[in-house]
């Protein structure tokens, strides 16, 4: 008996000190790049969910401070140093970690808290909104974002992060909240900004064909482009930002460079003119319409690439696909003009046709790659916009 109790002694104090003892690598697969750190011990800290007091909070955090974030810390900075990514890319990864350390559908706001935490050491100013069922992540930015929970502080405006996982159900006015900045230190905080400027390294075998077709003057035109599904997953929740920023997002190479040389086969032998009539009607008729509140129940303003790999687009999305196709192509002049309820293009053409809006002197002519009531040429307008007022919300000159 005395045995039998001397080696279950034996198994427990085994048990015990391997629980105590550093945990296993942890390796992520992230857009083409493997990730590996060993995180310490001390660095997974316990959120009691049953107390979601500021207390509470404040504790994990000062824990969390307290704690040995080293390697997960250096994983951070030499990814950052090696990529060079975009703020909202980084984030991303930040939200792997995060997930990697604290599962976020375990415990949200401890896997919350670690996101926050990482962000705060890793250079950016968050802050925190909680109450009894909400805990409210937000972000200093000096970009303008639309259809989004914002808060000011100081002259400062700090963007909610996390409005997705709550759906956007906010009512600050109705729900009290206590905010919380945990900025202990000196350190000059960098703003969070939501330009994406690159892509990752995308695996090439992650891609996958996608067939388009359109009909242009009784000629059926078929082509195969090369999609990546993870373009979606990477602006999943990205907020509707800026026209500039919207335009200008990248096209990753492997579909850009099997979209463009099929394009510029069929365009290089027709004139500027013919050219981008022909790329007005593939951007109009390759590519299915429906609003994006219908879709995805909000308004949203999907990237170039974005637009391609998504099954429906409406009239902003088309006008982001056209620019960029122009913008490769011919590298031309453009304008975007929105209307109360629409948006789309105009192009500045050696001589202006049909209907043109005037910018700096010179005439813009309306190329409209959405498609209408009526089939529009070069140069002519939907008869329902032809009386309200438009403005020019961007210009592009090469």
């Amino acid at each position: 008996m005395k045995k039998i109790v001397f080696i279950w002694t034996l198994i427990c104090c085994a048990v015990l000190a391997k629980s105590q003892s550093k945990p296993d690598l942890v390796t992520l697969n992230f857009y083409g790049d493997t990730v590996k750190y060993e995180p310490n011990i001390d660095s997974y800290i316990h959120f009691d969910d049953n107390d979601r007091s500021s207390a509470n909070v404040t504790r994990v955090l000062t824990k969390m401070e307290e704690a040995d974030f080293t390697p997960v810390l250096q994983v951070l900075n030499d990814y950052k140093t090696k990529e060079h990514p975009d703020d909202w890319m980084f984030y991303q990864l930040v939200r792997k970690i995060a997930e990697s350390m604290s599962p976020k559908s375990l415990n949200y706001w401890q896997y919350t808290l670690y996101k926050f935490f990482l962000m705060y050491k890793s250079g950016y100013e968050p802050t925190l909104a909680i109450n009894d069922s909400k805990i409210v992540f937000f972000i200093q930015s000096n970009d303008n974002v639309y259809n989004m929970l914002f808060r000011q502080r100081k002259g400062k405006t700090y963007i909610c992060i996390n409005y997705h996982d709550y759906a956007g159900k906010f009512d600050f006015e109705k729900e009290k909240f206590e905010e919380l900045y945990f900025l202990n230190d000196d350190q000059e905080r960098k703003a969070f900004s939501y330009r994406i400027s690159k892509l990752p390294h995308f695996n090439k075998n992650d891609y996958v064909v996608k067939k388009l077709n359109f009909s242009l003057y009784e000629n059926e035109y078929f082509f195969r482009v090369k999609i990546n599904p993870d373009v979606k997953t990477i602006f999943k929740n990205y907020p509707v930002v800026d026209y500039e920023m919207q335009l200008n997002a990248p096209v990753s190479e492997e579909t850009k460079e099997s979209l463009l040389p099929l394009l510029f086969k069929e365009v290089r032998k027709l004139s500027p003119t013919e050219g981008i009539d022909y790329l007005m009607h593939f951007v109009r008729y390759a590519f299915p319409y429906e609003p994006d509140t219908k879709i995805y129940g909000v308004d949203k303003r999907l990237t170039p690439e974005q637009t391609i790999l998504s099954d429906n687009s409406d009239c902003e999305d088309r006008v982001a696909l056209f620019y960029f196709l122009i913008k490769e192509l011919y590298n031309l002049p453009m304008l975007i003009v929105a209307y109360p309820n629409h948006v789309t293009v105009a192009v500045k053409f050696d001589k202006p046709i049909g209907e043109t809006i005037s910018y700096n002197g010179e005439q813009y002519t309306f190329c409209e790659p959405t498609p209408q009531e009526e089939e529009l040429k070069l140069g002519e307008i939907p008869v329902k916009y032809a009386k309200q007022k438009s403005e020019i919300v961007y210009a592009y000159v090469p």
